[in-house]
């Protein structure tokens, strides 16, 4: 197999999406943003990332995503070249630009908002029943159609604009029907990033709405920092997470209270746990598979969360809430949570977003936080319409 190139640093990641073509990858983080093209080799199983980084030769790195369900094949490219920038969060707000799309959309609802509704109420019932299941993550689908193809270099340079922060990625997906399939998004959650011997993870759990009106902002914010629903849900997340990398590390700090982290759309409870490997050659592929699914993005336990949701949900996830990102040759990389993301294929999108209910949960109070995630996606494409 041919070795990957590394070509010449780009000096923005506009520069880098100014490159993009259907298929490629790209993927930003807090330190750097990602180009890759074309493909020595695809894998689709995580475990095999290691033996096709060294044939790639020194420097080469791996790309792609992983599905919602671990037994299903993941999507995996070594891309023939590689281009990397500083991180969009590091450039002036001058360097990002938002480019409307052109085209004329229709959305579809899947399920309908009221059968959302209805799945929620069906999982408290569950719940009151079980108590043993903690939390259920359900999730619902917008499906987008424009009259024209859609740009996905634009919609991951409006995703940029509106939040460089955010890890703004899009992955090479198996074709569905003829020409090329994306997967992309802006996750505010990182599932894992490893280092040499050091390993940060940012779990998210409890959620609201933003507001365009800065007190009822500040409102919302306090409420959900307060909020004994929203705090017991953070803290399961947590919980898994910890013993997850527990056996890795030989130290791990967790703070002990949630801070709150904010996207153009919504408040989050974040906690960053912070740990020490005691073996610095463990892979953060391997870290990514080992925390994956989190509690955060399918409920606890996870066996009894993952077969509700199955019997709730009127669609098969894919990729949505699974991880994309990377991993190097030497094992360093960022993977995040797929959230905040759509399917693309031609004219076609399909979005998701999901909330975690718990026992206490309002069903309505749950539709209107999945509508509230719709629109970071929504916003970039620049639809203006009801999810």
């Amino acid at each position: 197999m041919p070795e990957q190139r590394t070509a010449a640093p780009a000096a923005t990641a506009g520069e880098l999406l100014a490159e993009y073509r259907p298929g490629d990858s790209f993927f930003s983080t807090a330190t750097r943003a990602l180009h890759g093209t074309g493909a020595l080799t695809t894998l689709d199983r995580l475990d095999a990332i290691p033996a096709a980084l060294a044939e790639a030769g020194d420097g080469a790195l791996a790309m792609g995503a992983v599905p919602f369900d671990p037994a299903q094949p993941a999507h995996l490219v070594v891309p023939e070249t590689v281009r990397r920038s500083p991180s969009p969060a590091r450039a002036a707000r001058s360097e990002h630009k938002w480019s409307p799309l052109g085209g004329q959309w229709t959305l579809t609802p899947v399920p309908a908002p009221d059968a959302h509704v209805a799945a929620v109420e069906r999982a408290v019932k569950l719940m009151a029943e079980d108590t043993e299941l903690r939390k259920v993550v359900l999730a619902r689908c917008l499906k987008v159609r424009s009259d024209q193809d859609v740009d996905v270099a634009t919609v991951l340079a409006n995703l940029l604009w509106r939040d460089p922060t955010a890890f703004v990625f899009a992955a090479d997906l198996p074709q569905r029907g003829s020409g090329t399939r994306s997967l992309l998004g802006a996750s505010p959650e990182l599932l894992i990033a490893k280092r040499g011997r050091h390993v940060l993870s940012n779990p998210l759990a409890g959620s609201a709405p933003r507001s365009a009106d800065p007190t009822k902002d500040q409102r919302r914010a306090v409420g959900l920092l307060t909020s004994a629903k929203d705090r017991h849900e953070h803290s399961v997340v947590v919980e898994a997470v910890t013993e997850a990398l527990r056996p890795y590390c030989r130290s791990l700090s967790v703070p002990a209270e949630p801070e709150l982290i904010k996207t153009a759309t919504m408040w989050h409870l974040s906690t960053r746990v912070t740990g020490e490997l005691t073996d610095p050659d463990v892979p953060a592929h391997r870290l990514a598979a080992d925390l994956h699914p989190t509690p955060a993005v399918c409920g606890t336990p996870t066996g009894r969360a993952f077969d509700t949701i199955g019997g709730l949900e009127p669609f098969d996830r894919g990729f949505y809430t699974g991880a994309v990102g990377y991993t190097d040759a030497a094992g360093d990389g960022e993977w995040v949570v797929t959230i905040r993301c759509a399917d693309v294929a031609g004219r076609t999108l399909e979005l998701y977003a999901g909330g975690g209910v718990m026992p206490e949960s309002d069903p309505d109070s749950e539709l209107a936080e999945t509508s509230a995630k719709l629109r970071t996606l929504l916003l970039a494409l620049g639809v203006d319409g009801a999810a």
